[in-house]
């Protein structure tokens, strides 16, 4: 992926060109390379041959190539290469002079293979303890000096109701129209569990619909099963996604057809986390749709199950249930796997808890699971939370270590290379995050069951800073902390990794500027805004992949310009370049407007009529 210049000049250099000169040195070049450019979300490579030098005027015609090994099914083979092979290219680097030109070969350095106590030392844990004593502390109220009330004592059921759902029959027979439509709908599902990006969702969904009620009645139970599937992997959980789901879900209840676990586990996940921000409500519907796959449709909750009420209770903060669902898990002799592990990191960076951190990461690695960039993040994460800065930046900086650089503020030579490994990295979106998951579980396992491959296998977990580490970074120091250098130093260091800019990290910017802007002498002020500003539109135009204009982003856009500028006619053309470039359903682009006049209404006093 290409980023526009300007967008770079405009963005990093409006936040980085206001530092002072005696606190932020200067950049040194990347790789010793005195006139090459390195192009942010661009990597150029070249490879050597086997036998002579490449001269320099045919570098410019050779293709860069990488020698891979064949799999045996050629269907296969792309998918997996693209997956998973990330090839060692060699890198090398043309220093012009004026008495000659020389290529140098840097050949990449083997996997370093990592220990369990070279893990563990990438998080301090002093102090730590372990999970059942940090549980025990909250558990216990005499320990904390105070005995609540005792309240009910909720127990969960695990009888089996005697509920019986009909058997099911054969499909109706359908008619050439009802054919043609089942035809389209079965092609569009199976098109979208091979490559969700060949069939959306709405128009799966719109083809469902075409079939007469009962609908359920036409459609076959293995058809049935995957356009339930389907429909519970969207690309993102949303109220319009979850409606679609559960508009579903009752036509196979209504119909006397059974859910399986897994689409159960579906319909609660969806329950609790169609929104942002989990609340007491969510926990709630989670709660009565477990209640009604345990007690009336008689199936027993798993792992699975466990997983997405904790999760789901604990960003709610509604820590005693959480807790509860913890020991009814440990009650059922369920094992814990990478999810359990991360959730339980994040419940005790939610209670503020750092040594809680330590501690349910030291388990994770001492039970086998493998250590990668999305258990690091948990781990910052929480530790800032618990107002612990040091301690996660000390993790941030192993993990910048554990690439072979140290970031924009190392001169070290082959900073290059660092930066091609990271952009080597996958995109990382909803298939591939759950694919990788699933291979490191696989890991786990099988080196569980044969100790001496277990080191191989985390030394090919990713380690190094990703979108989401900058992410909790610049959300903590910019929005909470409103240390605008901090943000600086992490947008150069994004920009150091060749991360791609993402819509998450204008969104914090935007929350900044909401926060902390519009006081005299403030860093956060409205000239650096315009900058910001500048840069999101050139991103917008140059259609930057993961970076759209939805109703969130709009509506913090406008209150950082309505909090920076004293006039509302530079929140009238923020909103008007927005209005251009969105592609928002009615109904949302109506609720911007009403959103722009209570904004404008409030901040100024005044009212805005068309």
């Amino acid at each position: 992926m290409k980023i526009s210049s300007r967008i770079d000049g405009s963005i990093y250099g409006a936040i980085l060109s206001s530092r002072p000169s005696s606190s932020a040195p200067a950049r040194p070049g990347l790789g010793g390379c005195g006139s090459s450019k390195l192009r942010y979300g661009t990597l150029s490579v070249r490879t050597h041959r086997e036998a002579g030098t490449i001269k320099p005027r045919d570098h410019a015609r050779r293709r860069t190539q990488a020698e891979v090994l064949t799999f045996s099914n050629p269907r296969r083979t792309s998918f997996h290469m693209n997956t998973f092979y990330r090839p060692s290219l060699p890198s090398t680097c043309e220093n012009h002079t004026a008495t000659a030109s020389a290529l140098q070969t840097i050949l990449p350095e083997p996997p370093q293979i990592r220990s369990k106590e070279e893990l563990l030392a990438l998080v301090d844990h002093q102090d730590a303890g372990t999970v059942e004593e940090h549980l025990e502390f909250f558990r216990d109220p005499y320990l904390r000096g105070y005995a609540p009330a005792d309240g009910p004592n909720v127990v969960v059921s695990s009888r089996k109701d005697d509920i019986d759902y009909p058997s099911l029959e054969e499909v109706m027979q359908p008619n050439e129209e009802e054919r043609e439509v089942l035809r389209d709908l079965r092609l569009a599902v199976i098109s979208r569990l091979r490559n969700r990006f060949r069939a959306d969702l709405d128009t799966i969904y719109q083809i469902y619909q075409r079939l007469p009620e009962p609908r359920m009645a036409y459609i076959p139970a293995r058809l049935r099963h995957q356009l339930l599937r389907v429909l519970g992997q969207p690309d993102k959980k949303d109220s319009r996604s979850m409606l679609r789901y559960f508009a579903v879900v009752a036509d196979v209840k209504n119909g006397g057809l059974p859910l399986t676990r897994a689409e159960w586990n579906g319909a609660i996940s969806f329950a609790g986390r169609y929104v942002g921000t989990s609340t007491d409500v969510e926990t709630e519907s989670a709660l009565n749709l477990w209640r009604e796959m345990e007690q009336d449709a008689g199936i027993r909750g798993n792992d699975v199950t466990f997983n997405i009420l904790f999760d789901v209770a604990s960003k709610a903060g509604n820590f005693t249930l959480a807790e509860m669902i913890y020991k009814e898990m440990e009650t059922r002799g369920y094992p814990f796997n990478r999810y359990h592990y991360v959730s339980l990191i994040h419940f005790f960076g939610l209670k503020l808890d750092g040594s809680g951190v330590r501690a349910a990461y030291k388990e994770m690695v001492k039970a086998g699971e493998i250590v990668d960039s999305v258990v690091l993040n948990c781990v910052i994460a929480g530790l800032l939370r618990a107002g612990e800065e040091e301690s996660a930046e000390r993790v941030y900086e192993r993990m910048k270590a554990s690439a072979g650089g140290s970031g924009s503020g190392s001169g070290s030579g082959d900073g290059d290379d660092n930066a091609g490994a990271a952009a080597g990295m996958p995109h990382r979106n909803y298939t591939t995050n759950k694919m990788i998951t699933k291979v490191l579980m696989m890991f786990a396992k099988v080196g569980r069951q044969h100790p001496p491959l277990r080191p191989g296998f985390q030394s090919m977990a990713p380690l190094t800073p990703d979108l989401q580490t900058y992410r909790v970074l610049v959300n903590h120091y910019g929005v909470k902390m409103g240390d605008l250098a901090k943000v600086a130093q992490y947008l150069d260091e994004m920009k150091f990794h060749q991360i791609p800019l993402h819509g998450a990290i204008f969104l914090a910017l935007f929350k900044g500027f909401h926060a902390h802007g519009g006081v005299p002498g403030s860093p956060w002020s409205e000239r650096r805004l315009d900058s910001i500003w500048a840069a999101f539109l050139q991103a917008l135009d140059d259609g930057v992949p993961g970076l759209r204009v939805e109703t969130w982003l709009a509506m913090w856009a406008l209150r950082a310009f309505a909090r920076c500028s004293s006039s509302r006619d530079r929140v009238l053309q923020a909103y008007e370049a927005l209005e251009s470039r969105w592609e928002l359903d009615q109904a949302n682009a109506r609720f911007m407007m009403d959103f722009l006049h209570g904004l404008l209404n409030k901040g100024a006093a005044v009212h805005i009529g068309r």
